[in-house]
Parts: C-alpha cells; sequence; structure tokens
C-alpha cells in the first residue's frame, strides 16, 4: 500500500536519532540472558523491539513530487511502549486544556512511606483505588469546608507507580483550582487564595485518616 504525501525526505528536527526501540533491539538479547523476566516483562520486550519494524508490516510513504519512498511500519500499540504511547499522551493533554478553568491551578502530591510499598505492591489494584480515594477525599473534604473555600473545585488525578529510575513508588498527582463553584439557589464561583491552596499539615493529617478509606 502507498500513501502520497510531501517529500518524506525531510525529517524533522526534532526526531530523536534513538528511541526506546533501537536499544531494546540492541541489548534485549543480553537483557534476556542477564536477568529472569516475567511472562509479562518478555511480551513488553518483544513487543518494543519489533515496534515500527517490518515484523508488523507497514505502508510505503512516497512523496507525491520527487517519487522518494519510505516504509512506514506498524506500531506494537503496548500500553508499555513510550513510542506508541506518545500520541495517546498528546490526546490526554489536549482533552484535559479543553476543561481548564479561566484560574490558578495548584499541583498537589499525595504519596505513601516507602514501608508500605512491599504490601502495596501485593495488592496493587486494592491499594491503588484507596490511594485514589483518599487524595480525592482529602481536596474535596477541605475544599467543602465554609472556613476554607465552601465550594467545590475542579480537580484532575493522576496515579503514578513508578519513578523515572523506575523505582516502585505509588503516589497521586492532584491539579486543583484555586477556587470553585458553590451550589445552591444561586450557585457561584468562588476564588480561593492564589498563593496557597490548603495548609500541607492539615491536608497531610487528613489524608493519614483517610487511607484507607473508611468502610
Amino acid at each position: 500500500m502507498a500513501v502520497t504525501a510531501a517529500c518524506s525526505r525531510r525529517t524533522p528536527d526534532n526526531a530523536p536519532r534513538v528511541q526506546v526501540g533501537d536499544i531494546a533491539r540492541g541489548f534485549g538479547a543480553a537483557l534476556r540472558e542477564s536477568c529472569v523476566l516475567s511472562t509479562e516483562q518478555h511480551t513488553v520486550l518483544r513487543a518494543i523491539e519489533r515496534c515500527r519494524t517490518a515484523a508488523l508490516g507497514g505502508h510505503m510513504h512516497v512523496c507525491d513530487s520527487c517519487g522518494y519512498a519510505v516504509p512506514i511500519y506498524n506500531s506494537c500499540r503496548n500500553r508499555h511502549c513510550p513510542t506508541c504511547q506518545s500520541l495517546e499522551q498528546h490526546r490526554w493533554l489536549e482533552r484535559r486544556a479543553e476543561r481548564i478553568l479561566p484560574a490558578p491551578y495548584f499541583h498537589v502530591v499525595f504519596t505513601l512511606p516507602a514501608e508500605l510499598r512491599p504490601i502495596v505492591m501485593a495488592q496493587r489494584e486494592l491499594f491503588f483505588t484507596m490511594l485514589m480515594q483518599a487524595a480525592s477525599e482529602t481536596l474535596l473534604t477541605l475544599a467543602h469546608d465554609d472556613k476554607r473555600l465552601g465550594a467545590t473545585p475542579a480537580i484532575t488525578t493522576v496515579l503514578h507507580t513508578w519513578t523515572r529510575h523506575l523505582v516502585f513508588h505509588p503516589h497521586v498527582h492532584a491539579i486543583v483550582s484555586a477556587g470553585g463553584l458553590r451550589t445552591g439557589e444561586h450557585p457561584q464561583w468562588v476564588r480561593g487564595n492564589d498563593r496557597y491552596l490548603f495548609p500541607v499539615k492539615v491536608m497531610a493529617k487528613l489524608f493519614r485518616r483517610l487511607f484507607p478509606p473508611p468502610g
């Protein structure tokens, strides 16, 4: 299958010279010999090695001006492959941007003591759910307090489970608007404090009380 387009000889200036797939193909065999990989890890490594190579098929990208052709290979679509997930990441960011309110935002991080990580690893789905619930409940409880905001803010939470150094470290990132909607007979936007969201010690104390959530 051939697809005509602008000249394929042109390579974006920001195109990465080395991708994760190149590293996997170059060192995957050595990794398998030196480490005992789980079935899931084998599957992910094989998918990344084959990603955007002839092994997965593809099509010819042909310049409609000069006729220069270059093969474009299919992606592995594995959710652990950073090359495949980059497009979905951009789409996710665009969807979030459409929901941003014209107000300042705060970045809040909720994490767990390192001593709990082995327990969390053994029951990941359960503890991840509890972590997200406790983080959201902490923010909403304080926001609904009339002495603080007395309204419902816009909140986006994202669960991270690993650090950039691939250390298991479950934590929640929350983006919270500096203000919220007060409902009732006459709904209105309540502007919050632009300098800080809530006292850190107050949030920490409440979060510890809510994790794990009651019941």
